[in-house]
């Protein structure tokens, strides 16, 4: 999932979804890693995708369940550097946004959901990602952050 700029590029409209004052997110279904699918990104303009709050989540949700995707885990600029520890009393963990843009610093502790807990580590790179579960028979998909 990538965060775009003010403008989407051409994409199908079901790809695509803007905030009505803010960033593009878009998403892309395929196999690949956290590096190549940073690439990726890049190549569209932009930076994986980031959640600063609950409207970015719904929105970013609605996208992915728009892509018709399976349960999956999505790529994510959600990222922890090798000098930053596991920190369990914060809502990322000690992950952080990766890239630049509008990617936030902190978010709010209700999007603090882990699907499972992240190893405890300070000496690796990890990455994460949004996982989606399959839809409940309400219709809603369960989500959270995976390493």
């Amino acid at each position: 999932a990538c965060a775009l700029g003010r403008t989407p590029p051409p994409s199908p409209p079901s790809a695509v979804r803007c905030q009505a004052a803010g960033a593009c997110f878009s998403a892309h279904l395929a196999n690949s890693t956290y590096t190549e699918s940073r690439s990726a990104c890049g190549r569209r303009r932009g930076d994986l995708a980031w959640v600063s709050g609950e409207a970015e989540l719904r929105l970013l949700l609605g996208l992915l369940a728009a892509a018709g995707s399976a349960p999956s885990l999505f790529w994510v600029g959600l990222k922890r550097n090798a000098s930053a520890c596991t920190d369990a009393d914060q809502p990322l963990r000690g992950f952080s946004w990766d890239g630049g843009g509008a990617a936030p610093r902190e978010v709010p502790a209700a999007l603090g959901r882990w699907v499972k807990e992240p190893v405890r580590s300070c000496l690796a790179v990890r990455c994460a990602g949004l996982h989606l579960a399959a839809a409940a028979p309400g219709g809603d998909r369960g989500w959270g952050w995976k390493e």
